[in-house]
């Protein structure tokens, strides 16, 4: 089955959402982190209130966490998943 056709599509499908998509979210942690050691003035800039940049950017990557793992399930369901099942159901029935 790992030889197949429809299973090499599959694992295409899945490495060009999921790997840009690490590459992207790492280099963005990467800057926060990078920042914050190197440019403490403007990490330490206010924003409103008590808040600064560093806050503001910190809480940014929660929310592109939750964001990438919302993406990344509708792309599954959409994209991934049909053709896992068919491929199970090819597998299940001997082919």
């Amino acid at each position: 089955m790992q030889s197949s056709a429809e299973f090499g599509e599959l694992r295409r499908t899945q490495r060009s959402f999921a790997f840009p998509l690490t590459l992207a979210f790492v280099s963005w942690y990467l800057l926060y982190v990078l920042l914050s050691n190197y440019a403490g003035d403007f990490m330490g800039s206010t924003v409103l209130g008590n808040i600064n940049v560093a806050f503001v950017l910190g809480l940014a990557q929660f929310l592109t966490t939750f964001l990438i793992a919302w993406w990344y399930s509708r792309h599954a369901a959409a994209k991934l998943d049909p053709k896992a099942e068919a491929l199970r159901a090819r597998l299940e029935a001997g082919e």
